[in-house]
């Protein structure tokens, strides 16, 4: 399958920093790598229904839905671009996950068996120096990975808390130009390590 990659944003702020070092990690992806970028606050999803136990769940077919559906089982590859907030990924990011429960139980998808083997990633900046702070979020995206059975190619972390702060991150800036060029391995638990 060719590498197609989706990049959700979950910042508040457009080009913020964040996304600054996603398109910069994305700059150095091989041409002809597919690059899809969604907005989470161009593309607003409906709070998360828990529906498990209900029998009707319905494909999504418009909407901010349909488009994060259908981007998300295209992709080979999905980094999740999300600035720590609160030591953890965005309320956008997390309601975009949430929504990953919801289409577990939608009939003629098969998420968790299409998403199996594919590699999620990782880009957060923070205003803190001590990166250990971003530990929530990075576990909150390898336990995802490792639920679905997805490969866990990590998360590219850079400081900056003014937009444009991340630029002066050499460290993050060099960690970008070869974060998508590693080799992801199989997502586990912590408990399985």
């Amino acid at each position: 399958m060719t590498r197609r990659f989706l990049f959700v944003l979950g910042s508040a702020r457009a080009d913020g920093n964040t996304e600054l070092l996603a398109r910069r990690a994305a700059e150095q992806l091989p041409p002809g790598v597919a690059q899809q970028w969604i907005d989470l606050t161009e593309h607003p999803l409906p709070d998360f229904e828990d529906l498990r136990h209900d029998s009707d769940h319905v494909r999504p077919t418009e909407g901010s839905a349909a488009l994060l559906l259908d981007a998300t089982l295209a992709a080979t590859d999905i980094v999740i671009a999300s600035p720590l907030y609160w030591y953890s990924v965005s309320a956008q990011t997390k309601r975009y996950l949430d929504h990953w429960s919801g289409w577990l139980r939608t009939p003629g998808i098969d998420f968790k068996a299409t998403l199996a083997g594919r590699t999620l990633w990782g880009v957060t900046a923070l205003a803190h120096e001590e990166e250990v702070v971003a530990d929530p979020l990075v576990g909150t995206l390898s336990n995802s990975a490792a639920y679905m059975g997805m490969r866990f190619g990590g998360v590219l972390l850079g400081n900056g808390s003014k937009p444009g702060d991340v630029l002066n991150d050499t460290e993050a800036l060099a960690r970008a130009k070869t974060f998508f060029a590693r080799e992801a391995p199989l997502a586990r638990f912590l408990y399985e390590q």
